[in-house]
């Protein structure tokens, strides 16, 4: 990171910190090495194994480059924090994480090392843990909004992380690797992971019916995924094709969450696994999208000729096996097993359409809830009265404990939130970049306004930049200004203020010669004006508070 990318960097940390403050979280550093013994005992060491970059120590030990500190920090805080009166607890790190990427690429938009902010967040109950996230998600929409990032808060998959509610903060962009569904006239907003859309009804589909396989990651099962051809689309707008690259692997996994999605032909392992294993535990399993008729899923029932629900080069007679059918009536009837597109219709509310839009994820939440402190035993004392009734979420808030009540010991309740630091700096880039250059807003801009003086201008352009950078003190935000006084020609350093993005720019040209006035250039807002030296500080602000 470079001297102005660096002041970037501190600046959008400088932020963080404040928001961060302000619910009470305390910063503190933990270890880039890790044991893989603490992720081994929280039961992700495996799931993880190929992003983590491991290595062992003189004595043999095993290490692995932290790519997240979960564990790290529920040891800690099972060892300091006993009793409930202690929480809640919110401590957070801003530091580098380390991670195997498999196709690293779109500079810091992915890359195998990074800096990230994390929160953890620890509570006594369900209730008070549920609120500390609620509140954690509006000081994130309150950092993207000073950032001047479009943000969709989009509701997520939790994935190896663990628990049942999470979000994700993305910005829409071309470089995107994620896909977020929206709704044109609701507030359903989701990664396409978990979409779904609302069939109009049960003979939509069309054409021919084709079949997608795969098959789990021991081999025992064989997964047809049976799917039209063509689906009549929202409002009479035509017929849609579909392929296998349209099926949604997401809604599959969740059927069978052993499927081996790197396999693209599965029927060689399927025969191996046939001659192999016999009838032991092999099974062949048919699932039917629900826009598909009930006459095919009959005929998938009844193994008619002429649907190849074996596949060819197994003979006639199938092997021993279990057959099994999920048929469309799943869930009444909304066994969508075909990817979202734009236009379809949204399961939330009856008018709107779905968007999808290519997007990069900035920031994560995630209600843990016991998924580390469990296995961790990061437990504390409560009395019984504060806890939430069997079966209940939410309960009473914080009844007060008297004396005499029992006291149980009890897992705490455990949040974890991401912001991906540098890689804000690389989708700002590339969102807010034009033709010219970079174009930074202004709470992260290396400098806020630039000085460039024209020839023989140079003392002039010192007393601008001190009237800039004096203005504001003591009581109002000082002007964050730098004076380029390098040795490179006018025009060269006219461009390279274009290039790095400066939010403003103050010239002393030739209107500065003849009138004692400076150009004031701000690309964003289209304007260039000539100010005086009195009025300039107001004028340069009132620029900045746009941006």
């Amino acid at each position: 990171m470079l001297p102005l990318g660096r002041r970037v960097e501190d600046k959008i940390q400088h932020l963080i910190d404040q928001h961060m403050q302000s619910l009470g979280a305390s910063r503190l550093s933990l270890s880039t090495i890790s044991s893989e013994s603490l992720w081994e005992k929280s039961g992700r060491l495996k799931n993880v194994a190929s992003e983590l970059f491991r290595f062992v120590d003189r004595k043999g030990s095993p290490y692995l480059l932290s790519p997240t500190h979960e564990e790290e920090i529920t040891t800690l805080v099972s060892r300091a924090v006993k009793s409930y009166k202690q929480l809640p607890l919110r401590l957070y790190q801003i530091t580098r994480k380390y991670r195997d990427e498999f196709r690293p690429r779109h500079g810091l938009l992915r890359g195998r090392e990074f800096i990230m902010k994390d929160l953890y967040t620890f509570d006594s109950t369900i209730p008070s843990a549920l609120e500390t996230y609620e509140q954690i998600r509006a000081a994130y929409v309150e950092i993207f909004a000073a950032l001047k990032l479009p943000i969709l808060v989009a509701k997520a998959s939790s994935g190896d992380m663990g628990g049942d509610l999470s979000h994700e903060y993305h910005l829409p962009t071309s470089l995107g690797e994620d896909h977020v569904v929206s709704c044109s006239d609701c507030d359903y907003i989701i990664n396409d992971e978990l979409a779904e859309t609302r069939p109009s009804g049960k003979h939509e589909a069309s054409g021919r019916i084709h079949v997608w396989r795969g098959i789990t990651k021991d081999r025992s099962t064989l997964i047809n995924v049976w799917y039209p051809e063509s689906v009549e689309g929202a409002s009479g707008s035509g017929p849609r094709e579909y392929t296998d690259a349209d099926i949604n692997i997401y809604t599959v996994k969740s059927l069978f969450p052993d499927l081996d999605g790197g396999i693209e032909n599965p029927l060689p392992h399927w025969v191996d696994v046939i001659s192999s294993r016999k009838d032991d535990g092999i099974r062949l399993v048919n699932i039917v999208d629900c826009r598909l008729p009930s006459s095919f899923l009959d005929s998938i029932k009844n193994q008619s000729p002429g649907i190849p629900v074996w596949p060819d080069g197994l003979g006639q007679t199938p092997p021993p096996s279990i057959s099994t059918v999920m048929d469309s009536d799943k869930d009444g009837g909304t066994l969508n097993l075909l990817r979202i597109r734009t236009g379809d219709k949204c399961p939330q509310c009856s008018s709107g359409t779905l968007k999808v839009q290519k997007a990069i994820e900035l920031g994560h939440t995630f209600h843990l809830g016991t998924r580390y402190s469990e296995p961790l035993d990061a437990r504390v004392s409560i009395p019984s009265n504060m806890l939430p009734e069997s079966g209940s979420s939410s309960g009473p808030a914080q009844p007060v404990a008297s004396k005499g009540d029992e006291v149980v010991s009890v897992p705490m309740q455990m949040g974890c939130h991401g912001i991906g630091v540098t890689r804000i700096i690389g989708a700002i880039a590339d969102h807010l970049a034009d033709e010219k250059g970079l174009n930074w807003p202004r709470e992260v801009a290396p400098y806020e306004v630039v000085v460039i003086p024209g020839k023989g201008l140079d003392g002039d352009a010192e007393d601008v930049f001190d009237a800039l950078s004096a203005y504001g003190r003591p009581a109002e935000r000082v002007l964050d200004a730098i004076l380029d006084d390098r040795d490179s020609s006018f025009a060269w350093k006219l461009n390279d203020a274009d290039l790095v993005g400066y939010p403003v720019i103050v010239v002393l040209g030739r209107e500065w010669k003849a009138r004692r006035r400076c150009e004031v250039q701000c690309r964003r807002l289209g304007v260039k004006e000539h100010v005086g030296m009195d009025e300039l500080p107001v004028f340069v602000t009132n620029l900045l508070d746009q941006l």
